[in-house]
């Protein structure tokens, strides 16, 4: 018997009389079995000191911070990645692009500041200061920094649209222009 049957959008589907508890339990990442990853973000804290320390907690695929496919907690992407950041107080997520795909923030506790710069002129920028179950969709292409402006460490969901994002770029504009991984 199959338990599963693919789509014509190839999105897998249960099929008829499919074991529902392994299925649940195949897409089920709770709380207590994720961790704040300080790690994957601290060649910024290292170029650039202490305001660039944000943490990772991954949900689903690995988001652009790099390959952390044998991390087994991780669930496999399908379409989009889904982490949370730690950003604490007056952290700084330098300007960087994602050339390949849009990037969402939802904001789940404290208040960041998020900007939009303009592509051929970093230093031109939009800005707004978001909270409590606010959200900013920015499309590919478009550099994009943010940082925490509330006294309490902020928390964010981030979501990104492909199951494996290109290692975003720094423009000349960023504090991180140069760097890499």
């Amino acid at each position: 018997m199959t338990t599963e049957q693919t789509t014509s959008t190839e999105q897998t589907v249960p099929a008829a009389g499919a074991d529902l508890e392994a299925l649940i339990d195949s897409g089920l990442a709770t709380a207590d079995s994720r961790y704040e990853d300080w790690d994957t973000l601290g060649f910024q804290a290292a170029k650039g000191g202490d305001k660039f320390k944000r943490a990772q907690i991954r949900y689903i695929g690995s988001g652009a911070t790099g390959d952390h496919t044998t991390d087994d907690r991780i669930l496999q992407a399908d379409h989009f990645t889904f982490s949370n950041m730690l950003l604490p107080s007056g952290s700084v997520g330098p300007e960087h692009t994602h050339h390949d795909v849009e990037e969402v923030f939802y904001v789940l506790q404290g208040r960041v500041e998020f900007a939009v710069h303009d592509v051929e002129d970093g230093t031109k920028k939009a800005t707004r200061v978001l909270g409590y179950r606010d959200l900013l969709r920015v499309p590919a292409g478009v550099p994009r920094s943010l940082r925490t402006v509330s006294e309490e460490d902020a928390l964010i969901c981030v979501i990104i649209g492909t199951p494996k994002p290109q290692l975003p770029t720094y423009p000349p504009s960023s504090e991180m222009y140069g760097v890499t991984r």
